[in-house]
């Protein structure tokens, strides 16, 4: 509560949340969400989980070269991590799944943060392929009515630059460890503390174990075609819960959604990306002609249907494994936000 970073976002949650109810009829608001059929939601949320599934899987093969765990066992650390991204801030379920490995199967946190990293990569990459296969139906698509998004175009090109920028330094890294390790070494001894170079030498060399997945060109095309298959299941979740609503648009159009709206939850702001995310869904759909009212309920509606269900299983995955959120684990935490945070 009483870091800086907790109460930007939420500063940046409240700036959006005012931007997505600007100029709202909630009387309009208000019948679109009682109206909607929410049968729908159920069938989107099983495909979701396969894609969670899916994400344990992914997470089982990045590891796979540091230890062999099974997908049954990561799948209830990755729901634990996910819950822990949507009520704690900073997205500190990242750093919570690492150490839940690491106190689980005794993998380094290090070693698991980087294959975290690693999926956050691939991620970004695959959610601006989702944009980049839109960008000729989004060109005749009018600048947002919202105002702060500005252009699209402009900042996926952008985004596509800091993530394949940082790939390929990952990939780089990966496939040449012996040359990272001695440039690592070479900076930690000379702009760190002499206290704390050894410390910090082990970490990075932990850090580069977790990029071992990374050394076969199999297993990165492994990665990022399991990552496009985890954010298509995703987007058939949107389509699914659009039914619930009266208006229709495309498959791509969803796709495009899929891809903004997840790339806007990267801005910080409060647990949950409460506001980011709103925002940002309205003014996707505001611009394929579907009324404010109705596009802020979908966004609402879709938002609850993503949040829910993973923190309700993730807190019961949590609880079963006996993991109290208590002043320990969250010292732990914040230590290890703090080591791999600029």
């Amino acid at each position: 509560m009483k870091r800086w970073q907790f109460w930007l976002g939420l500063f940046i949650s409240a700036v959006f949340l005012y931007f997505a109810l600007k100029g709202l009829n909630f009387d309009d608001f208000l019948k679109s969400v009682k109206s909607a059929n929410y049968w729908w939601i159920f069938p989107g949320i099983a495909v979701y989980f396969i894609g969670v599934w899916v994400r344990a899987w992914r997470w089982h093969y990045l590891l796979k070269p540091i230890k062999n765990i099974p997908t049954r066992v990561m799948f209830p650390i990755t729901c634990i991590g996910y819950m822990g991204n949507n009520i704690y801030p900073a997205r500190a379920g990242e750093v919570l799944r690492a150490i839940v490995l690491k106190r689980k199967e005794n993998v380094p946190i290090s070693a698991s943060l980087a294959t975290i990293i690693v999926e956050r990569i691939f991620d970004g990459v695959v959610m601006l392929a989702f944009v980049f296969v839109n960008l000729p139906e989004l060109a005749n698509l009018a600048s947002f009515d919202s105002g702060f998004i500005g252009n699209i175009q402009d900042l996926a090109i952008i985004g596509t630059g800091i993530f394949l920028g940082a790939l390929v330094i990952f990939l780089l890294a990966a496939m040449f460890p012996i040359f990272t390790a001695k440039v690592s070494k070479w900076f930690i001894n000379r702009l760190l503390p002499k206290r704390i170079r050894e410390k910090t030498s082990s970490i990075a060399l932990k850090f580069l174990d977790g990029l071992a997945s990374l050394r076969s060109p199999v297993n990165v095309l492994m990665v990022f075609l399991t990552s496009v298959l985890i954010w298509l299941l995703e987007t058939v979740k949107y389509w699914f819960v659009m039914h619930a609503f009266t208006f229709t648009v495309s498959f791509f159009a969803l796709m495009l959604l899929n891809g903004i709206a997840n790339l806007a939850t990267t801005i910080p702001s409060a647990p949950g990306y409460i506001g980011t995310w709103e925002a940002v869904t309205k003014a996707v759909l505001v611009a394929y002609n579907v009324p404010g009212a109705e596009a802020l309920g979908y966004a609402v509606v879709l938002h609850v249907a993503l949040w829910l269900p993973i923190t309700l299983l993730g807190a019961y995955f949590m609880t079963r494994e006996g993991i109290k959120w208590n002043d320990t684990l969250r010292k732990e935490t914040d230590q290890t936000q703090t080591q791999v945070q600029p």
